[in-house]
């Protein structure tokens, strides 16, 4: 009898305590539970995305060999549109942008760089976007411009965004500037880059000190 006395005892007291924290530990679960599929159905989307995203850009890698401007056209602005959070949409806008070069439409390719440089989240690309809009604004003329792409260089791009300020430097006539720009490139480019005996070039046909 002290047994069932003592077995109703817990009983009792474990209904108690059911009936006081029961709910909250039920709605911290369910928290839990629907937390976890979210995370799962959020995963699930992502890969979607990523897998469809990659058609698109193979899609775009087989127009930009053709040559074929208004398919790279089609799927970049599909890329860019739809799927501007994964990590294709940077490099179709670079492989886009090259394509428009091959064919003369700077405008669309600096659209296609800016997309990069304001709306990528891949730290590596956004200085080669940077590096190309600067050479288009130098072609242009647009001295200012291509300049002020070439500001705070990551550290691994100092010597590429070096020379090319030299270059624009040169063409704004300011040899003074430009021999500093290159000499700063062949301090930070690495001994091996295959641009060094370029800027070594370009430094040499600048003369002086």
């Amino acid at each position: 009898m002290a047994y069932d006395f003592e077995e109703q005892e817990k009983l009792d007291a474990l209904k108690a305590w059911w009936a006081k924290y029961g709910t909250p530990i039920l709605a911290v679960l369910a928290l839990v539970l629907m937390g976890f599929a979210a995370w799962n159905g959020w995963n699930w989307y992502q890969r979607r995305e990523a897998a469809t995203a990659m058609v698109h850009y193979e899609a775009l890698e087989k127009a930009a060999r053709e040559g074929n401007v208004n398919q790279v056209r089609d799927a970049s602005g599909t890329l860019l549109d739809k799927y501007g959070r994964t990590a294709y949409a940077p490099r179709a806008a670079l492989l886009a942008a090259h394509a428009f070069l091959q064919a003369g439409d700077t405008k669309a390719a600096t659209e296609q760089l800016l997309w990069v440089v304001d709306k990528s989240k891949d730290d590596a690309l956004i200085p080669v976007a940077r590096l190309r809009l600067a050479g288009i604004k130098l072609d242009d003329k647009q001295y200012d411009d291509a300049l002020a792409q070439l500001k705070d260089a990551p550290a691994a791009f100092a010597g590429l965004f070096a020379d090319r300020r030299g270059d624009i430097l040169v063409a704004q006539g300011k040899t003074d500037d430009a021999r500093a720009a290159y000499k700063s490139a062949l301090a930070t480019l690495d001994p091996g880059s295959a641009l060094r005996p370029v800027v070594q070039l370009k430094l040499d046909a600048l003369g002086g000190v």
